[in-house]
This record gives C-alpha cells, sequence and structure tokens, in this order.
C-alpha cells in the first residue's frame, strides 16, 4: 500500500512525522509521503497516485477537498481523517473495498488513538461480501450487487457459496472459522464453476468473486534449506493474514532454478513456482522495488523477489508486501489487478 500523509497545522506535521517514522517499518506499507498544506493543489494529485490517505485536519476541509474526486467505492482510494491531537481516526471513504476500515484500526493502534468507523455492517458485527472479498483478495464482478449482499446480511438472511471441489479452499474455510463477523452461509459444490472463483447467489441475484493472483517472490543465499525458506513465507504470509492456500504461484530469478530449497518447497506446499529469465529481469522497470547494489553487481539485475513477483503476477501488478529479509532469505509478495 502507497499512503500519502496531508497536514495543515504545525502540530498536525509533527503527528504525520511520527507516524511516517512508525509505517516506515511495515512489510505491507511500500511507502509513505509526506505533504503539507495546499490542500487544494494536492489533493486532485494524492487521489489518483496513492492508494490511501491520510488527512491530518479538520473534516470540514477534507470533505471539500475530496467531494469533488469522490467516484466510485471500487476505484476510490481509501481516506481517514486524523485531527492534530491525534485522539481519533475516522475511516472516512473506501472503507471496504479501498482498506480504509482496516487502515483505521492499524493507524489508531500506532498512535494510540480512538479508531472510528461507521460502516452498517461494522458497526453490527456482520461480515460484508466486500469485506470477504478485500480480505481475502478477491475481485468482484457484478459489484452493483455489493448493496443488495451487505443489505441481506444485515437482515440475516441465509447466502450460498458455490465453488469448485477440485479446488483447496482451505483458505476460505479457515478465514470464515475464524472471522469474529457474522455471517449465515451454505456451501455447494459444483463442477461448472470455475477453479478460481467462487458465485455468491440469493434470490436471483448473484456475485462472482475472483481470486487475484497472488504471487510470493524468494530471494535466498546459495544452498538455503527448505525449513529456513518455508519460516520466512510463514512470516510474511501471516503479516497480511492469508492462508498458504490462497499462493496462486513462486517465483524467483532463473539464477535460482537450481536452488533445492525452493524446489523443495515448491513440492511441498504444492504450489508451482516460476523462475524468471535473467533477460527480463534486467529490463523490468519499476518505482516500487528496492534496489540491492550488491545484487547487482553479481548478477546485473537489482533485485530477485520482488522483480521476479511482479512479472509472474503480470501487467499492472503491486507488491503487497515488500522486499523483507528473514536470516538469508527475502519474501516479497505481488498481486495481479
Amino acid at each position: 500500500m502507497k499512503i500519502a500523509i496531508i497536514s495543515v497545522s504545525n502540530k498536525g506535521q509533527e503527528l504525520a512525522f511520527r507516524l511516517k517514522n512508525k509505517l516506515n517499518e511495515d512489510s505491507t506499507i511500500l511507502k509513505t509521503d509526506l505533504y503539507h498544506k495546499n490542500v487544494k493543489n494536492h489533493f486532485p494529485i494524492l487521489f489518483y497516485e496513492y492508494d490511501a490517505i491520510i488527512a491530518i485536519m479538520a473534516s470540514g476541509i477534507l470533505i471539500r477537498a475530496i467531494a469533488p474526486l469522490i467516484e466510485s467505492k471500487i476505484t476510490d482510494p481509501a481516506v481517514l481523517n486524523v485531527d492534530d491531537n491525534g485522539n481519533f481516526v475516522i475511516s472516512t471513504l473506501s472503507g471496504h473495498l479501498g482498506g480504509a476500515n482496516n487502515l483505521t484500526n492499524k493507524i489508531a493502534n500506532l498512535i494510540g488513538a480512538i479508531p472510528v468507523v461507521t460502516t452498517s455492517t461494522d458497526v453490527n458485527k456482520k461480515l460484508g461480501i466486500d469485506v470477504l472479498a478485500n480480505d481475502l483478495y478477491l475481485s468482484i464482478e457484478n459489484t452493483h450487487e455489493i448493496l443488495f449482499f451487505n443489505k441481506s446480511i444485515l437482515e440475516g438472511k441465509q447466502i450460498n457459496f458455490t465453488i469448485n471441489p477440485n479446488k483447496n479452499f482451505n483458505y476460505l474455510f479457515n478465514y470464515l472459522k475464524n472471522i469474529t463477523l457474522e455471517l449465515h452461509l451454505s456451501v455447494f459444490y459444483s463442477d461448472d464453476i470455475n477453479t478460481d472463483e467462487i458465485h455468491v447467489t440469493l434470490d436471483n441475484h448473484k456475485i462472482i468473486l475472483k481470486e487475484k493472483r497472488i504471487v510470493v517472490g524468494i530471494g535466498c543465499r546459495r544452498g538455503k534449506e527448505c525449513l529456513k525458506i518455508y519460516e520466512a513465507l510463514k512470516n510474511s504470509i501471516n503479516e497480511i493474514n492469508i492462508d498458504k492456500s490462497r499462493i496462486n504461484l513462486l517465483s524467483s530469478a532463473e539464477i535460482k532454478s537450481d536452488e533445492q530449497g525452493i524446489l523443495e518447497l515448491s513440492d511441498k506446499l504444492n504450489i508451482p513456482i516460476n523462475f524468471v529469465e535473467l533477460n527480463k529481469l534486467k529490463l523490468f522497470e519499476s518505482n516500487d522495488i528496492q534496489k540491492s547494489e550488491f545484487v547487482y553487481s553479481k548478477f546485473g539485475i537489482y533485485g530477485v523477489c520482488e522483480p521476479s513477483a511482479l512479472i509472474t503476477a503480470g501487467f499492472d501488478s503491486k507488491l503487497i508486501y515488500k522486499k523483507t529479509s528473514y536470516d538469508g532469505v527475502t519474501i516479497a509478495i505481488a498481486i495481479s489487478k
């Protein structure tokens, strides 16, 4: 997630600096940029360049600034409102699909504030269909049906999930078992459903949830054993709260194609691995990857785990977990659009 923090007062700017320092330590935050004053000029840029905006200012200033920019809950960034004293963090826009509600709780925890979330499903302890999709990295077809399903969930109606019996959906069942929010559902199986889809139905209404491709990029020192690589992978997916059955592919550079630890891990998890050619890695450009001069001096590429994950995830993919080191193993996670 790319975050912009914008403040208008000196006190708010001090809070922004403190918050940026804390967010820099979070592997799920790719970058945090600070902006100060000039709200009217900054917001049209921030709205399209960042996944989330944290506005440390009065709510009236914020609302007037974003009102002309709001388009859709599907595309609008997450917007949070924080007071100068850091007493409250308010989820203001794109609470579910944009991730504002989850980010609100995270930011509030970091600065010791009270989180304020007002979406109906959350307030009533119900699991919204868009919350489930966001948490499990699923895209939603028929987004106009979200309102119908969430209203039905609020009314306590039972909805139906249909999945393919030939696919491992442990990530879905584990999520539903552990979630504290309420959802009444029945699960059906059909060979006619694509293996990467979940069909949600009720009273002739339908939503199709489709897996975005999640790719774990791996780099490691020569001869690193499978167990150590597996521990690093577990630590990383635990930080973004996904089950290993949700991973679609592993990825690394072709220079690692004979690395036994990585090959054993792919076999152990029953997850295919893609080794990206050096030429593709050399040509790959992204402002989001961390460049290593050491790796470049040895192999002529600036990194392994981040670029290989992004290339394997496909065009317009993005990192959801930046390169993080675990005792000789580096992990990055990318997701398709």
